[in-house]
């Protein structure tokens, strides 16, 4: 699922191509893609677009007469820029696979949706105003926050980072463990399953700690990896892009320490990497620099290998 890091990047494609363009026309391929009734979808036809916004891990659009699009592109929805060749002509043909679920035409291109696999996750809500656009919040704290006025080139160009104090309060308003603390969009904007290893990677700390139970100096550790791993990031993925619109977004990277890392070799300290995989989700970590060298019990497998469950990382080389 495309989190802070992947959406900045989206956004910043999308400001150096859509804005204050006209949106011209909309298609829904996918009738399940629209989550409301009220506007309708034409009333965003013939606006220009005025701003775009990250909300969590939504992309907004925001166009004339307060109307917002806002794309929800779950784990599998990609976005796909196809510009006019010059002004007054239309976008080269495009030949739109089974997975395409909407095009947005602008004066200047069209903006396509995709999602691979079967399941329909992605959405898209038209609302109108401040006050509806809220609704959709889920409410987690912006990690990074853009003054009015000034040069906004603090952490790579995403802004002021949250105060310690602000990030330990919101840590430790429910004890939970860290990475459900992390990838709570109720608690944190942003952040989600691939980012939050990372993260915890990064801290050396393990995914399983509950957040009530943190010393003054791991949460201190937390609140700088969370910041150096996202700013990183961001600034990997805009070197990547280099100006032209993001093609390859995934949550499984090369140079990612533990994410998708299963077995292969710590960048830290060479130890093999470990996970615990859970319905369609899976946590990544190091044993060595995380958990003591304790690995963590995987429930399905628990059950299954009952005594012969591997208590530490020894037991697997």
């Amino acid at each position: 699922m495309p989190e802070l890091p992947d959406i900045t990047i989206y956004i910043e494609a999308l400001e150096t191509r859509i804005l204050g363009h006209k949106l011209e026309r909309v298609q829904l391929v996918s009738p399940f893609l629209l989550r409301t009734a009220t506007p309708p979808i034409t009333a965003v036809e013939g606006k220009r677009v005025r701003e775009l916004r990250r909300l969590g891990k939504r992309i907004c659009v925001g166009l004339e007469d307060e109307l917002w699009l806002v794309l929800h592109l779950m784990i599998a929805g990609r976005l796909h820029w196809k510009a006019r060749a010059r002004a007054g002509t239309s976008p080269a043909p495009t030949k739109f696979s089974k997975n395409h679920l909407a095009t947005f035409q602008f004066d200047n291109g069209i903006l396509s949706l995709t999602e691979a696999g079967t399941q329909r996750r992605a959405s898209l809500h038209i609302v109108q105003g401040e006050d509806a656009l809220r609704t959709i919040d889920r409410g987690g704290v912006e990690l990074f926050r853009k003054a009015h006025g000034t040069s906004n080139q603090l952490n790579g160009g995403l802004g002021d980072f949250i105060d310690l104090e602000s990030f330990a309060r919101v840590l430790r308003s429910e004890n939970h463990t860290l990475k459900r603390a992390l990838t709570d969009p109720r608690l944190f904007s942003g952040i989600g399953n691939a980012y939050s290893d990372e993260i915890l990677w990064h801290a050396q700390l393990s995914p399983v700690k509950l957040t009530q139970k943190l010393t003054d100096e791991e949460v201190l550790r937390l609140y700088e990896s969370t910041r150096e791993a996202l700013v990183d990031w961001v600034e990997r993925l805009r070197d990547e892009a280099n100006g032209s619109f993001p093609e390859k977004v995934t949550a499984f990277r090369k140079e990612m320490a533990t994410h998708g890392k299963y077995r292969e070799a710590c960048p830290r300290c060479g130890a093999k990497i470990q996970r615990i995989r859970y319905a369609t989700n899976e946590t990544n970590y190091c044993p060595n620099c995380q958990t003591g060298g304790k690995l963590l019990a995987d429930r399905a497998l628990s059950r299954l290998l009952r005594e012969d469950w591997h208590r530490n990382a020894e037991e697997l080389a």
